[in-house]
């Protein structure tokens, strides 16, 4: 029998995997510049680091997910904490760009494996009531923690110890985890003796590699290379959705796109990972290399996008609930858009008042808002034997946008810039910036398939706080 205060000694442990799952997906984005100097990379390369780590991540979290169900959650939970602590000795110990890529290749494979089975425990821990409400929302604010530390400790990581730190700092916790799951963690499996859809992971998570791979060397590649990368791209997913039709137990039912929420709450979700990984990518890039700004500051700089995310989230929540996803998602969309524009005026001689402060703030605040509405559009219609699956894939739709969206905006700035010169730079920053609006436009597309407003009455609520807990804007 687990005693109440074991239950929540082994949340506490659960949140701290989840705050450095997210924590590592933001904090290299702090060091990306330190990492490319010291590395070697190939022209566009250094956008493998952050986009390696969310393409294994998205592509292969329903997969995890299923591992976890069949082999045990435990068992699976302490396996990738091992994963996850020797890839990131890896990470910090890599000699070339190409090394340290393919160590964050392994991190995402670990962290797609963890988060599944971290939330599954949470599930099987706390039985259904306030208790697990309680347990998921703090569950989901530790994620947004996670978000927001990602800047202020990344910056004086990387500029007093160097930037292998914010790998090396993931050992000692993984570790602490490790020891202390056996006693503190139960045991399950999920129901059933369904097998893994190896295939059905392998092509999507190969269609959205050979996908960002034609985005990072389209500037540097010939127009036919580009296309055939494109075509090959577009024939793996192809062959998903084949594998996905066959498969007696497909990673993603394809019945579930009848649903047209769900199809809209994915779109939106996808338009804000595209955005908000692609803006944080261009930023990170603009005040460390053209206005040369230090780590540290950046990283006090940037933070406000991350506090303004959690603060319009939780003004999201109450919305929603009032007027719809629908109407939530479309206004927080245009806000973003306007922080946005205002990023698109930046200068090298720009104040980080005069602009930036307020361009981000704003483009969290609606982050923070639409993110909320997204995954309460996408899981509204959703069976509940299916809520595991849509829960995952709505998850999976914000790494995987996030990838292609730093892809994108790295080569379109890379195709606009003429130099190395802080004002060459900045030109094609601003171009990049011009390039998220077109993310936006996604997630406003994906608003047109939310008809119908969603009704949460107060009695019946817990299940709409519980999904909007768990996915809470990174």
């Amino acid at each position: 029998m687990v005693t109440e205060s074991k239950r929540w000694l082994a949340l506490a442990l659960l949140c701290l995997t989840g705050f450095m799952i997210i924590l590592d997906a933001s904090i290299v984005l702090v060091a990306i510049p330190s990492i490319e100097r010291e590395l070697t990379f190939s022209i566009g390369g250094v956008q493998w680091v952050p986009s390696g780590y969310a393409l294994m991540f998205g592509g292969l979290l329903l997969l995890g997910g299923r591992i976890s169900d069949l082999l045990g959650r435990r068992r699976v939970f302490i396996a990738g904490l091992l994963l996850f602590a020797g890839s990131s000795l890896l990470c910090g110990f890599a000699w070339s760009g190409d090394a340290l890529v393919f160590a964050r290749g392994l991190q995402g494979i670990a962290a797609a494996v963890l988060a599944p089975s971290a939330l599954s425990i949470v599930m099987t821990t706390f039985p259904s009531g306030p208790d697990r409400n309680k347990a998921l929302g703090i569950w989901g604010a530790t994620s947004g923690v996670g978000g927001t530390a990602g800047s202020l400790i990344g910056g004086p990581v990387t500029d007093g110890l160097g930037w292998q730190w914010i790998f090396f700092i993931n050992v000692p916790a993984c570790v602490v985890v490790a020891v202390l799951a056996p006693l503190l963690l139960l045991d399950s499996r999920g129901p059933g003796r369904r097998g893994f859809d190896v295939a059905g992971a392998a092509t999507v998570t190969a269609a959205l590699i050979a996908l960002v791979y034609a985005v990072i060397q389209a500037p540097s590649s010939s127009v036919v290379r580009t296309v055939l990368w494109l075509l090959m791209s577009a024939v793996l997913f192809a062959v998903f959705v084949v594998v996905e039709q066959r498969s007696a137990a497909p990673l993603v039912p394809l019945r579930l796109f009848r649903s047209r929420a769900l199809v809209g709450g994915n779109l939106i979700t996808i338009g804000w990972g595209l955005a908000a990984f692609g803006l944080n990518f261009v930023y990170t890039q603009y005040a460390q290399l053209a206005l040369g700004a230090s780590a540290v500051r950046y990283g006090l700089m940037s933070a406000v996008l991350a506090a303004a995310a959690v603060g319009g989230s939780m003004i999201g929540q109450h919305l929603v609930t009032r007027v719809g996803p629908r109407a939530v998602a479309f206004v927080s969309l245009l806000v973003a858009g306007a922080g946005t524009t205002l990023m698109t005026r930046l200068t090298v001689t720009s104040g980080y008042f005069e602009l930036a402060f307020w361009g981000l703030t704003i483009f969290g605040a609606g982050l923070g808002a639409g993110t909320v509405a997204g995954s309460i559009a996408s899981l509204s219609e959703v069976a509940g034997e299916d809520a595991g699956v849509a829960s995952g894939l709505q998850n999976a739709s914000f790494q995987i946008g996030g990838a292609v969206g730093i892809a994108v905006v790295a080569a379109v700035a890379a195709a606009s810039t003429s130099g190395r010169t802080p004002v060459a730079l900045t030109h094609g920053y601003r171009i990049a910036f011009v390039t998220v609006w077109s993310f936006i436009v996604i997630g406003l597309a994906g608003c047109l398939f939310v008809k119908r407003p969603l009704e949460i009455q107060r009695g019946k609520s817990g299940h709409m706080k519980a999904v909007v807990a768990a996915r809470r804007p990174s």
